[in-house]
């Protein structure tokens, strides 16, 4: 059957509030055109980003109920800590309040100033991580992913001889760490496969360079595997995960994603001096080990939702509702990022707005035209979020709409869908931006614009 039905049951709701293009109109003015500072009450459809934003299941639920608020030795975390053993076969997990957090001590205790780490493609909080020691972020994306309409399967993969050649040139000692994205949000929400994870772990091992994952988005990539990629469509989510985790040597995980919590992450390893190492950092900025800036009953959370985001008929749905957005908008004429990812449709501003220049952020002027017009809100991946030293723009020009898990019913998104073609037929009149106010790290989170 073609109808896409929600593998679950609602039991509780929160009300909508639609609000008029008068008071919208208002609230762009009032935050500057930057919908990260519009309050969420103003929001109809919220599909400014996936994390932290899923529903819980009633056995998460229970599951905080069940939490070990002790300071020291927490039953909690030890429940955590043998799901996610059993998931990662990794010897230590630390775990800490967001993905960002795990970003932040790993590369606090491995980078050093004119180290460069080598990614498929850094997110915005990672390549600040990175930057904020000294270090430099490298993306090496393969060249398909350069063309937003190429529909391939695993777009985002790392391109292997890339990296081969940035080890020839900056020297193995130089690059502390290889990270791979899973998915690779910054390229469109697209998988990665287990051929590429084992090529680059090749190229690791050669050079004795440890590989993290960014696995934020692991059991939808491990889908994408189990649907793509010959010889896995007999295998199980989780033992596709499981061996993606085996040829890493450690990982970053925001619990915000891929394991429907609304906080959490943890930082993994397998070498016993870097665990000793964060450890100590985790405790001098975070807490103690076994609760690492979290509520027992959070920890408990996410030791559920790890479980549950690997059934396969969540994820069948997940991939499934993504798609259907994405190829909806496109097959009227919206220009996305080919193929539709997991977590997120992207929408390629600059082809959708071509009397938009790079310069007046035409990802940034959609999403303002977006929410104007429907209330709907999404976040710009482009030349604000990925600005580029000498003002240089950034590779693409999108807009990401980010799929919370458990959210949205199929007639939320036939909105989102009604609300973006009607935008579409109108898409000369809008408007570009200009930055009138920006800090100096991350500047689209509270940036000010004028609209031009």
């Amino acid at each position: 059957m073609k109808t896409i039905i929600e593998p679950f049951r609602i039991k509780s709701v929160e009300p909508l509030h639609h609000s008029t293009a008068a008071e919208r109109e208002r609230y762009l003015v009032e935050a500057g055109y930057n919908l990260f500072r519009i309050e969420a009450r103003h929001i109809l459809i919220d599909l400014l980003t996936d994390s932290g934003t899923s529903a819980m299941s009633t056995e998460q639920w229970a599951g905080v109920m069940r939490g070990d608020e002790s300071y020291a030795g927490s039953e909690s975390f030890f429940r955590l800590k043998r799901v996610a053993d059993d998931l990662t076969g990794f010897r230590h997990m630390i775990p800490t309040h967001q993905g960002r957090a795990a970003e932040r001590i790993l590369f606090s205790v491995m980078c050093r100033p004119g180290n460069v780490v080598p990614s498929n493609a850094h997110f915005d909080t990672t390549r600040a991580n990175i930057e904020f020691t000294g270090a430099r972020a490298v993306n090496l994306p393969i060249p398909e992913a350069a063309d937003t309409q190429a529909r391939l399967d695993f777009k985002g993969n790392m391109d292997v001889a890339a990296l081969a050649s940035l080890i020839a040139a900056e020297g193995a000692d130089n690059i502390p760490l290889v990270m791979l994205t899973v998915t690779n949000n910054s390229g469109g929400g697209q998988p990665v496969s287990l051929a590429n994870i084992e090529a680059v772990e090749q190229v690791c091992r050669r050079h004795h360079i440890p590989l993290y994952l960014d696995a934020c988005r692991f059991a939808e990539n491990a889908w994408f595997i189990r649907e793509r990629e010959p010889g896995y469509a007999s295998w199980s989510p989780k033992q596709i995960a499981q061996k993606m985790f085996s040829l890493a040597d450690g990982c970053t995980f925001s619990a915000k994603k891929d394991a429907f919590a609304n906080i959490g992450g943890f930082l993994s390893t397998n070498d016993d001096r870097l665990a000793q190492q964060q450890t100590n950092l985790l405790i001098l900025t975070e807490g103690f080990p076994t609760y690492g800036g979290l509520a027992g009953r959070d920890l408990d959370a996410i030791a559920v939702g790890l479980e549950e985001v690997l059934d396969p008929d969540y994820l069948r749905y997940r991939i499934a509702s993504t798609r259907y957005l994405g190829r909806h908008i496109a097959d009227h004429g919206v220009p996305i990022v080919e193929p539709p990812g997991g977590h997120a449709i992207y929408i390629d501003a600059a082809r959708m707005l071509p009397h938009i220049p790079p310069h007046q952020f035409p990802g940034q002027a959609l999403a303002v035209e977006l929410y104007r017009h429907a209330s709907i809100r999404s976040v710009e991946i482009g030349s604000v979020m990925f600005s580029v030293p000498g003002g240089r723009p950034a590779p693409h020009e999108l807009l990401r709409l980010a799929i919370p898990r458990r959210v949205y019913t199929q007639s939320h998104i036939d909105y989102v869908v009604e609300a973006i073609l009607e935008v579409n037929d109108r898409k000369h009149e809008v408007r570009g931006l200009e930055i009138v106010e920006e800090p100096p790290f991350l500047r689209h989170f509270s940036a000010r614009f004028r609209q031009l």
